[in-house]
C-alpha cells in the first residue's frame, strides 16, 4: 500500500496509507496547505484548555466573594450562569472540532477503501 512521501515534523517520513493517485496525506498535500494553514488560525484562537481555565478561577473567586459578601447573592448567581453558558460554547465548539477531524479521518479512509477495491478488481 502506498504511504505517504511527506515527513514529519522530526523528520521521520509519514506513514499514513494514500490512494495511489495521490502522493500525499492531507496533512502533507503542498494543495491543501492554505486550507490546513486556515483551520490551524481558527484552532490557535480559541484555546478552550485555557478558557476553561480561566473560568474556572473566575467561577472560584466568585464563590469566594459570595461567600465572604463581596459580592451579593444575586450577582454571583446571574455571572456564574453566563460563565456556565460560555463553558457549554467552549464544549460546543471542541465537538465540533472534533467532528471535522473524524470526517477528514474518515474521508482518507474511503479513499484507502477504494483504492483497495480498485486494486482487487485488476488482480
Amino acid at each position: 500500500m502506498p504511504r505517504c512521501v511527506g515527513f514529519k515534523p522530526n523528520g521521520d517520513p509519514c506513514e499514513r496509507i494514500v490512494p495511489a493517485s495521490q502522493g500525499y496525506c492531507y496533512s502533507h498535500d503542498p494543495e491543501r496547505a492554505e486550507e490546513r494553514r486556515r483551520a490551524a488560525s481558527r484552532a490557535g484562537k480559541s484555546k478552550p484548555s485555557r478558557d476553561v481555565a480561566d473560568v474556572k478561577r473566575r467561577l472560584s473567586e466568585l464563590a469566594d466573594g459570595v461567600l465572604n459578601g463581596s459580592v451579593d447573592k444575586s450577582v454571583g448567581a446571574v455571572a456564574s450562569q453566563i460563565l456556565n453558558v460560555y463553558l457549554r460554547a467552549v464544549s460546543v465548539e471542541l465537538k465540533v472540532r472534533e467532528q471535522q477531524e473524524i470526517e477528514q479521518r474518515l474521508e482518507e479512509l474511503e479513499a484507502l477503501l477504494a483504492q483497495k477495491k480498485e486494486a482487487t478488481n485488476w488482480g
